[in-house]
């Protein structure tokens, strides 16, 4: 299949430019492998490994089994500081290719990996926050939009990616809904390097995610996802079959079966249809998006 890329994707050696975005608990270290070997950038949250001991463990497996970039993702805010400085020093011991930070101030971490030749993405809702990662220093900015998996932003894209574009001189990268060719075609047009998709690697052979939670992202369309803030005190996407409700007595949201009993989901699970393998997965993706093109050519 014809690769296709942009400026920041082949900077990071990317065959396309395409994010596995990194998804609580279920991104893991098999996924980061078969996206990096499918030509895309996978990635996983650091604290998907309960322990640091767990983490090396991780990251020396990802480097036995690829040379290829991948990323991870380390959540400032909301780690033990103890641990997030040791995370950030595992990604160095490793030469990880790129971090992606999230919910907090990404300044220090910045300083530190930059030394070492690292690229760092930041995820941010609006301007305000994208102006504050800017000024931090990193390479490129994460736009997460209305309708993303997980903690998602209120924006629609078609505002969010060129209003942070015309307004930010780093690379922008659009999330939020984006979970197939077709919509990669239309970020791309909107000014972003980089496409980021989380729901539709959820139906991957090679995503933690339990068999029943992967086939409720294939049975489920955008009317089934719930913009709420009762999982976690911050507004997330959630698929509404598995939130607590009158049946659901004993499961409350902020009880310690959220994230595990309590599934994320973005509206972009309208276009899943099959769980498959990654390989297979971004093959589809990349032929959806040279049909795009070439719609709009005729």
């Amino acid at each position: 299949m014809n690769s296709f890329s942009t400026p920041l994707s082949a900077r990071l050696g990317l065959r396309y430019p395409l994010v596995a975005a990194p998804m609580f608990i279920i991104s893991n270290k098999e996924m980061v492998v078969a996206c990096a070997q499918a030509g895309i950038l996978g990635s996983m949250p650091s604290l998907n490994c309960r322990t640091i001991e767990a983490f090396e463990e991780d990251l020396r497996w990802i480097r036995s089994k690829t040379d290829k970039p991948f990323a991870i993702n380390v959540t400032i805010g909301l780690t033990d500081p103890a641990r997030l400085a040791q995370d950030v020093d595992m990604c160095i011991k490793y030469d990880v290719p790129v971090m992606i930070t999230s919910y907090g101030d990404p300044t220090g971490i910045v300083n530190k990996v930059h030394q070492h030749g690292m690229t760092v993405f930041h995820d941010v809702i609006n301007l305000r926050h994208g102006r504050k990662a800017e000024a931090a220093g990193v390479n490129a900015i994460i736009g997460v939009s209305h309708g993303a998996g997980g903690h998602a932003g209120t924006l629609n894209p078609y505002v969010l990616i060129p209003w942070l574009r015309e307004h930010l001189s780093v690379p922008i990268i659009a999330a939020g809904c984006i979970s197939g060719g077709e919509q990669v075609a239309a970020a791309l047009v909107l000014g972003a390097q980089l496409a980021y998709m989380g729901t539709r690697f959820i139906a991957s052979t090679e995503c933690g995610a339990s068999d029943r939670y992967k086939q409720m992202v294939v049975d489920s369309t955008h009317d089934d996802v719930v913009y709420t803030n009762e999982v976690s005190g911050i507004h997330a996407n959630f698929l509404k079959q598995t939130l607590p409700d009158a049946a659901n007595p004993d499961r409350t949201p902020l009880g310690a079966k959220r994230w595990v009993d309590i599934w994320s989901a973005g509206q972009g699970v309208s276009q899943v249809r099959q769980v498959k393998p990654i390989e297979d997965i971004v093959q589809d993706i990349v032929r959806e998006y040279h049909d795009a093109v070439a719609r709009l050519s005729a």
